[in-house]
């Protein structure tokens, strides 16, 4: 073998599971001992990294040769070749491949027959049946090789229990969902049952077999444990508890990076342990990013184990709960394609906050509901009792634009609730509507900051050059700093020598630092040097 070619082989080891391609080339050098074939056969270990690739291609070459090779793959300690070297026989013989396995356990010698049986077992849990189900139509010898497998379970038992504790992470997995699937019994209770037999410094790969069977079920070790637990297992699951614990300390440092996606990725990671790492997905439901907080959600609803929008419901109903924890619910139910009915039952549901209420009618903007009949739906909820539920209405008529909504919108500027006008006026910024800039304008004197902050941000987008000196003034006058940072910001958008001096005062006289800072920030933006 050249140099290059071991550092291919070795750079791909313990990849695609099973041997790797290292392994693999190992075992086609030991069963093909003519060269020339060899050379065809064994290259594909490097180009599929498939332990039984070069196997399946020996049947494709007929010949003494090849029947020699395929012959002495039955006795390679990897199940997938000597599966493989099987499955090659079958094309050749024009058999189906559990006829030619049940063959090969009925008539194997004493000195193979635990091997044959280990075969046939793990070939049969790979397609995940038990062994009998697989060998029911394999011809006059299934049952016959079935009744010898089961004969051998202990033989089975233990040898996929070493696989199961082995050193290379990804050979335990299935072995453990293999076991399972064999003996017919739930991975967690197989698991339960061999770490009963042996000593707690094995552990770690008990707990990592049974993550990855759980992961490929689709589910979490957290629930997996739950549902098989019962109280003579305590002690065992500590044991397991006490790994997670480790893993889940180690993710706990991913959720407070600075890197968003290294928080997505520890959130991700944090579903695999389900209801394990109910505390960290809690936290990770407060994170500054939506997607964040959305993944977290997902893995809480997947962890409890009921529907999404089952668990978004109880817990935007559940007592005491914030409104900041209750919106994450709402956005995450309004990326679901039954969004729209389940946003509007909140809506219209008068016993929880008017806050609530209004979040969640503002989701169905995010909702890819009735589009064309949007407006009817909301027209109940512009005319609610309550400001917030009627502001939330509001929100939600950005898009699709109408006549109707325009009218809406335009009426929402004169309510008596400040939140109502405040959400009138971010929809007008939305849409562009530059006939209403003046009205914008006249709301900058509002005896309400709420609305004259959202005034000067709408002004951001639809104000023109005759707006800056009322802009100005608001940010020479106005009392609330929150409304002075507003013109500041939008006075920077606008631009203009009247813009810039306005900026020049603020920032050096006005009383609020955040303003101050603003202010200098816009002055740089319009190419002037701050004070």
């Amino acid at each position: 073998m050249s140099p290059a070619l071991f550092l291919v082989l070795l750079l791909s080891a313990g990849q695609h599971g099973g041997q790797g391609a290292l392994g693999c080339w190992t075992s086609c050098q030991r069963h093909v001992q003519d060269k020339a074939l060899r050379t065809q056969v064994c290259q594909l270990c490097v180009t599929t990294g498939r332990s039984d690739a070069w196997v399946l291609e020996l049947g494709r070459k007929p010949g003494p040769l090849s029947q020699a090779a395929l012959r002495s793959a039955l006795t390679d300690p990897e199940w997938r070749v000597r599966w493989g070297a099987l499955r090659a026989q079958a094309k050749v013989r024009g058999h189906t491949e559990p006829r030619t396995l049940a063959d090969w356990v009925a008539e194997a010698p004493a000195r193979d027959e635990v091997l044959a049986c280990v075969t046939a077992a793990r070939a049969a849990a790979h397609s995940g049946q038990s062994t009998a189900s697989f060998l029911k139509e394999a011809g006059a010898k299934g049952g016959a090789a079935a009744a010898r497998v089961w004969t051998h379970r202990e033989d089975i038992r233990e040898l996929l229990e070493v696989e199961v504790y082995s050193e290379q992470a990804a050979l335990r997995g299935e072995a453990l969902a293999h076991l399972a699937t064999f003996l017919g019994r739930p991975p967690a209770r197989v698991l339960l049952e061999a770490m009963a037999r042996r000593p707690e410094s094995a552990d770690a790969a008990a707990a990592s077999a049974l993550l990855s069977v759980a992961e490929k079920q689709g589910t979490s070790v957290g629930r997996v444990l739950l549902v098989e637990a019962k109280p003579p297992d305590e002690a065992l699951i500590n044991r397991l508890f006490a790994v997670y614990s480790g893993d889940l300390e180690k993710l706990q440092k991913g959720l407070a990076s600075t890197d968003v996606t290294e928080r997505r990725v520890t959130v991700q990671s944090l579903r695999r342990y389900g209801p394990l790492a109910q505390r960290e997905l809690e936290r990770a439901l407060a994170d500054t990013e939506a997607q964040v907080r959305r993944l977290a959600a997902r893995a809480l609803a997947e962890s409890e184990g009921l529907p999404l929008m089952e668990t978004a419901g109880r817990r935007i109903r559940a007592e005491g709960a914030s409104l900041a924890a209750r919106r994450v619910w709402l956005e995450l139910a309004a990326t679901e394609k039954s969004c729209e009915p389940f946003l509007l039952e909140v809506a219209h549901e008068t016993g929880l906050p008017a806050d609530t209420r209004g979040e969640a009618v503002a989701a169905l903007a995010d909702c890819n509901g009735a589009a064309g009949r949007r407006f009817q739906l909301l027209a109940p909820l512009l005319e609610d009792p309550q400001g917030l539920v009627r502001a939330g209405a509001v929100r939600a008529l950005t898009l699709p634009r109408s006549s109707e909504a325009d009218a809406a919108v335009a009426a929402a500027l004169e309510d008596s609730a400040p939140e109502v006008v405040a959400a009138a006026l971010g929809v007008v910024s939305q849409q562009r509507q530059l006939a209403l800039g003046e009205t914008a304008v006249a709301l900058l004197g509002s005896p309400h900051a709420q609305v004259r902050e959202a005034a000067a941000r709408a002004l951001e987008r639809i104000g023109r050059p005759q707006h800056v000196k009322p802009l100005a003034q608001t940010l020479q006058a106005d009392s609330v700093a929150s409304v002075r940072v507003a013109a500041a910001e939008t006075l920077a958008l606008l631009g203009g020598p009247f813009a810039a001096s306005a900026l020049s005062q603020a920032a050096a006289k006005d009383p609020d630092s955040h303003v101050q800072h603003v202010a200098r920030r816009g002055l740089e933006r319009l190419g002037f040097r701050p004070p």
